[in-house]
C-alpha cells in the first residue's frame, strides 16, 4: 500500500488548492483506515452505489444539523435578521406573518 504525501502543487486558487489537499488527506486517511484505495476491485457496482448513497446521507444529515444550530443561534442572538414578527418554522424557514405591520 502506497499512502499519498503531501500535493505540491498550485493552481493558483487557494480555495481549490485547499479541496485538493483535503482529497489527498481523505485518500490517505482510508488507506491506513481499509487498507486500500478507490481503486480496488472487489466491489459491484451496486456496493459502490450504496456507498455513494450512505455518504450522501451523512452528508444531509451533517447539512440539517447545521441549518438547525445556525437557525437558533439568528433566532437567539439578532432578533433583526428573523424580524420580530418572522417565525422559523420546523424545518428551519422563516415564516412571515402575513398580518404583521413591521
Amino acid at each position: 500500500m502506497v499512502v499519498a504525501s503531501a500535493i505540491e502543487m498550485s493552481t493558483g486558487d487557494s480555495i481549490v488548492d485547499a479541496v485538493i489537499q483535503q482529497f489527498a488527506d481523505r485518500s490517505r486517511v482510508g488507506q491506513v483506515k481499509y487498507g486500500q484505495t478507490l481503486d480496488r476491485s472487489d466491489l459491484t457496482v451496486h456496493d459502490w452505489i450504496q456507498h455513494a448513497q450512505e455518504e450522501l446521507m451523512d452528508g444531509i444529515l451533517y447539512l440539517e444539523k447545521l441549518k438547525q444550530v445556525t437557525t437558533r443561534t439568528l433566532c437567539r442572538s439578532d432578533e433583526t435578521v428573523v424580524g420580530r414578527n418572522t417565525l422559523v418554522e420546523p424545518t428551519g424557514t422563516p415564516h412571515i406573518d402575513p398580518s404583521s405591520t413591521v
